[in-house]
């Protein structure tokens, strides 16, 4: 972005005024903006979008809305009279159009003023928009330094700042916000950017080095509460994430700004495609003296290895299935919760029902709701007890379904009823306890006590109920149960506030209970609970985010819970939430599982344990043991067609490690509640070939998918794949030619771990120089694979080659691994690709110990599942 001159600030402020002074006129377009300023259309165009990045009608749109916040915050016309003064005919298109620009509805302008608390940059008001080149840089590998070396990391992180702080004001930079190890910072020169980049760069260079990587774009940013955010800075971080320490990477638009300055010299990496960015963005990278110049294939191999996880390694099985299942992970036992019923056993099982609130203010709603909770987390922690989630039983907030009803579909022995209320100083509460079987209420309890004992108060309730249901509980647990986690009540009552807007689970409630959370801390410098929970409001903002802004806000608020709390579950979820955040995945597992040794039934854990163990650190045993035990607590679900994904990602998990029949029987489910997930339907074919190894059910159940949904590309290829594994090669081109040209003509990057049996296809029918080109691209892509499926890749390329002797080392290789999915067991006998080798005796050999290592790792998963009575 070039310096925003004088004379294009007051062209911007002019076309403002006139907008302004005709906002409520909705016919008041392009076309009037133009003649009033007295430019053709086009040229308006032009200039508007040059410096803005915005069409007219946008920044037309961007004036009205800006003003119609304005008008709202004065509190004298309701929405849709402000609707209409701002040249909105439609109501509800304008609430859209609020909505996507401020991020919350009009209707909310009130509480978003009582909550909002002014930004760390003096003078910046909310929602504030700027046009700037945006620098963004971190250091890299930083997590890991901290881990091996903390004093020497936090040296590094005072000279990043350091040198940020003196070369960005020497260049008329501003740092928005340090976050971590990286800084954003913006310049109204792009010259300016990058030539402190250049500087800042030389200087990490010095002792102690700095392994520092930039990125910078031009664009429009917008100021809120909640940081700095717009697609400038997600461009800019993006074209970050690409750069190699000690590099400077520049998107096209700075680029266009700099060409001509001789002292700074660029390479051009070529386009990229960028997350959440809509086209291909060129890249380039400064090449002055001293800086570190990667190539393009360095680049993209990097960029290949950090997307490893959205796409499936494994050549025997499509990524579709794989993706389809990644992509509700996060979801699973959040808001999904799946039904279920299975027959009681000597298990003990119970679901605390939402309490009442049995006053007429219903101010006291989140007290009783937190009285409730203490008495769940209370439960959650007796090991022998299974105790069904929050989130699975509020649905029953009000039901008029029976007592039996419920428990049949919780799959409970008992359920726990109360209501209450806060008088002043009075706490009045009744709990019920309810053999569920025969709807007999074991026991009630009223207790009318001061607010001063309500700890005392959770704790007795907790012991009546585990000593009437005759569950042991261990001293460890019961100095749990009774310990108070504040001794200031005042403090208390304003994280029960706080937890309960939390609770909610969205961004936006997140933002809104940190006020809270953040005076209970004020009040008791020594409450963990809250310095947690004020992590994990933090985390699951960010969570939303394509650039993490408050990793460094989680890592100290979760080490406050620590020092304070070390044993408290929800501290050491904080804990695992700030390695999650800064993406120290391996870091976050042994957080998340003792805090689930200290809290047997907390669904939360089991969120991220599954969150982890799909996306991040790919283990079917892991998952299947996460998922099964989550199944068991968490399993009412408000969504049958989400339920249905649920049981999708379950069905996938047992048939990768060779369990047909708990496979089968999940797929069903999937499909009872939801007929028309297409992604089931598929799996299901493969599920049943797994079972009886008939090619042509399995086409003939895969064309009826197709059949469904013609515009099913991952459906279309399953289909184009089947005949090639029929070696029915004319059928097999027709599906895999139509797939070629859509993914070539909308530039997709899927299915390249198939590209060698579309290669192999297209040779068969004819099209050799085509599908030579298809098996290059297929070994550039193994070549650059860190899975476990690398070798079986490079295998079946050499033995197309006919280079067997090659081909025959890399299933040796193979061999050798762990962990992977039945599909290879399943396809490698029948692969064309291996026709050149399939008759050798070192590959029947070498297939036969595949299969075998498979089965014993089956094996041990079976063994593993059974002896916690999962399976």
């Amino acid at each position: 972005m070039s310096e925003i001159r004088s004379i294009d600030k007051d062209f911007l402020q002019k076309i403002t005024e006139i907008i302004e002074e005709n906002i409520s006129d909705e016919q008041f377009g392009v076309s009037e903006l133009a003649e009033e300023i007295g430019m053709s259309r086009s040229n308006l165009l032009r200039k508007v979008k040059k410096l803005t990045d915005l069409s007219v009608s946008q920044f037309i749109r961007n004036v009205r809305l800006e003003h119609s916040r304005e008008m709202m915050q004065d509190g004298t016309y309701n929405v849709s009279q402000v609707s209409y003064k701002v040249g909105f005919s439609s109501t509800s298109y304008f609430i859209k159009c609020f909505r996507e620009y401020f991020g919350y509805p009009p209707g909310k302008i009130a509480e978003v003023q009582e909550f909002e608390k002014p930004t760390e940059n003096p003078g910046v008001n909310l929602q504030c928009h700027q046009l700037a080149a945006i620098m963004f840089a971190d250091i890299e590998g930083y997590t890991s330094m901290m881990q091996q070396d903390e004093g020497k990391a936090i040296q590094i992180r005072n000279r990043h700042r350091e040198v940020f702080n003196s070369v960005t004001s020497k260049y008329n930079g501003k740092i928005l916000q340090y976050y971590g190890d990286g800084t954003l910072s913006t310049f109204s020169s792009a010259i300016d950017a990058v030539r402190c980049a250049i500087e800042i760069q030389l200087n990490f260079l010095e002792e102690p080095q700095v392994p520092v990587r930039i990125g910078i774009h031009s664009g429009d940013i917008i100021f809120s509460d909640d940081g700095v955010i717009g697609d400038g800075v997600n461009v800019a971080a993006r074209i970050e994430a690409l750069a190699y320490a000690g590099s400077v990477f520049i998107s096209e638009k700075i680029y266009d700004e700099i060409k001509n300055q001789p002292a700074i010299k660029t390479l051009s990496l070529g386009e990229f495609q960028l997350k959440n960015v809509g086209k291909p963005v060129e890249i380039f990278v400064v090449s002055n003296p001293g800086l570190a110049v990667p190539g393009r294939d360095e680049v993209l191999k990097k960029d290949k290895i950090s997307k490893k996880s959205t796409e499936r390694k494994n050549p025997g099985m499509i990524v579709g299935i794989y993706v389809a299942a990644v992509l509700v992970a996060v979801l699973l036992f959040v808001s999904v919760k799946s039904v279920f019923f299975k027959e009681r056993n000597a298990e003990k099982s119970i679901a605390v029902l939402p309490f009442k609130n049995d006053s007429n203010d219903s101010t006291n709603v989140y007290f009783i709701n937190g009285l409730m909770e203490s008495t769940l987390n209370n439960l959650q922690k007796i090991q022998d007890l299974r105790v069904i989630s929050r989130t699975s039983v509020e649905k029953y907030r009000n039901s008029p379904k029976t007592s039996p009803e419920i428990a049949r579909e919780l799959g409970v022995n008992f359920l726990v009823e109360g209501s209450g209320q806060k008088v002043g100083n009075k706490i009045l509460l009744n709990i019920q306890l309810i053999d569920a079987k025969n709807d007999k209420h074991l026991w009630a309890e009223q207790y009318n006590r001061e607010t001063g004992d309500i700890f005392s108060l959770q704790g007795e309730v907790a012991k009546n109920i585990a000593e009437e249901i005759e569950v042991i509980v261990s001293p460890e647990v019961q100095e749990s149960i009774n310990k108070i986690p504040t001794d200031n009540l005042e403090a208390y009552d304003i994280f029960l506030k706080g937890t309960d807007i939390l609770n909610k689970g969205l961004p936006e409630n997140a933002r809104q209970s940190i006020p809270y959370l953040r005076k209970a801390i004020e009040m008791d410098g020594e409450f963990a609970r809250a310095y947690a929970a004020l992590a994990m409001a933090y985390y699951t903002i960010d969570e939303s985010r394509a650039i993490r802004l408050f990793t460094d806000s989680i890592n100290y608020y979760a080490d406050r819970a620590m020092f304070y709390d070390s044993k408290l579950p929800q501290s050491l979820i904080a804990k695992g939430l700030f390695y999650m955040n800064s993406q120290e995945y391996e870091l976050a597992v042994p957080y998340f599982e003792k805090a689930l040794e200290y809290n047997p039934n907390y669904d939360l854990v089991f969120v991220f344990l599954l969150d982890l163990y799909v996306n991040h650190l790919p283990n079917t045993e892991k998952y299947l043991e996460y998922a099964l035990r989550g199944l068991k607590i968490d399993i009412s679900s408000y969504d049958s067609t989400i339920a249905s994904f649920n049981y999708l990602h379950i069905a996938n998990a047992f048939i990768q490690a060779g369990f047909q029949e708990e496979a089968e029987k999940y797929i069903n489910k999937s499909l009872a509640y939801y007929p028309g997930n297409l992604y089931s339907a598929y799996t299901k074919a493969y599920i049943v070939f797994a079972g009886n190894k008939d090619l042509i059910q399995t086409r003939d159940l895969l064309l009826e998918t197709y059949k469904r949904d013609t515009s099913r590309l991952d459906i279309m290829q399953e289909v184009g794949k089947i005949y090639y594994y029929l070696q029915d090669y004319e059928n097999a081109y027709n599906y895999y030619r139509k797939f070629i040209d859509i993914r070539k003509a909308y530039n997709l990057n899927i299915y390249y771990s198939e590209n060698a049996k579309i290669g192999y296809v297209f040779n068969q029918m004819g099209f050799v120089e085509e599908g030579e080109k298809l098996l290059e691209e297929f070994k550039i892509y193994t070549e650059n694979d860190n899975s476990v499926y690398k070798h079986t890749g490079l295998a079946l390329y050499y033995s197309y080659k006919s280079e067997n002797a090659k081909a025959i080392e890399q299933l040796k290789l193979f061999s050798e691994e762990s962990n992977y999915f039945y599909w290879v067991v399943l396809f490698t006998p029948i692969e064309p690709l291996f026709e050149n080798i399939n008759d050798f005796p070192e590959f029947k050999s070498v297939t036969t110990k595949i299969e075998n290592n498979f089965w014993e790792w089956h094996q041990r998963i079976k063994d593993s599942l059974q002896k916690k009575g999962l399976l």
